[in-house]
């Protein structure tokens, strides 16, 4: 089933200014390669990151931020206590978070993790096709952080996982699948450069959770999440000379990025 384009063309600029109205704050327990590009992409979409992992203080600002984001990238022994403490925190107080199962499947200690945290009801599950085929046990995963299958491929297991956990799953892609296991949508938005650079995932999951800490409907915060980076995303390739340059304009262009400019530039399969 789609939701009506109409609704959704409504709903996404306007969860773009409830984020810029907001400054929602966003706990990251989130990579070591990527914990930079996260925290600079929320600072320029007008998010206030805070990037706190350690047991002990991980499940006390879970309770206070507006939302949640958990990846799996790099988990230490340390920051996987602070991520189980994070996820049982707003699971007992019913706050919104996201869980980036990064390299799930091949990797057997991470694909543990995984799935005690998917126990806990993610609002959102944000990954590759691969990943989310693991999540949801039907194959063994991509090759390390890489998918190995199309997104369309992981249309159903993408449905499973949303079921199972009453929440929305993303499937990042050359075009994007946003489901809540009956609504699907797709946002076709986006440039190869996303992929030339490190964190590209990981920063729309980032951005994902600043939407859901603001906008009451999840499955239309997340197609707004990736809209609006996959409209930055075109926009900073146009005069951009490669990964580099990309990469930093892709923060100007969230930062420049208005409810206009993505009601008119947002696009669906």
């Amino acid at each position: 089933m789609l939701r009506a384009p109409s609704t959704l063309l409504t709903a996404v600029p306007r969860a773009l200014e409830e984020v810029r109205a907001a400054g929602p704050l966003v706990q990251c327990l989130t990579n070591t390669v990527t914990v930079n590009l996260v925290a600079n992409t929320l600072l320029a979409l007008g998010a206030a990151p805070a990037m706190a992992d350690l047991p002990g203080e991980a499940g006390t600002l879970a309770g206070v931020a507006d939302a949640v984001y958990v990846n799996l990238g790099t988990p230490g022994a340390e920051q996987r206590a602070g991520m189980l403490e994070a996820a049982r925190a707003c699971d007992t107080l019913g706050r919104p978070w996201v869980l980036d199962p990064v390299a799930v499947g091949p990797l057997a200690l991470r694909t543990a993790l995984a799935a005690q945290l998917l126990e806990l009801r993610p609002t959102v599950v944000r990954g590759n096709a691969s990943e989310i085929r693991a999540l949801a046990g039907t194959d063994g995963g991509g090759r390390g952080v890489d998918a190995t299958h199309g997104v369309e491929e992981s249309l159903d297991a993408a449905c499973a996982v949303a079921v199972r956990t009453g929440g929305v799953v993303t499937v990042s892609g050359p075009v994007d699948l946003v489901t809540d296991g009956t609504t699907v949508v797709r946002v076709a938005n986006g440039h190869p450069l996303l992929t030339r650079m490190t964190g590209g995932g990981c920063a729309l999951g980032g951005i994902v959770a600043a939407f859901v800490g603001v906008h009451d409907d999840a499955l239309e915060a997340t197609v707004a999440a990736c809209g609006a980076y996959t409209v930055a995303a075109e926009r900073a390739a146009q005069a951009a000379t490669g990964p580099g340059s990309f990469a930093v304009r892709l923060l100007d262009e969230l930062a420049l990025l208005d409810a206009p400019t993505l009601a008119e530039a947002v696009r669906f399969a």
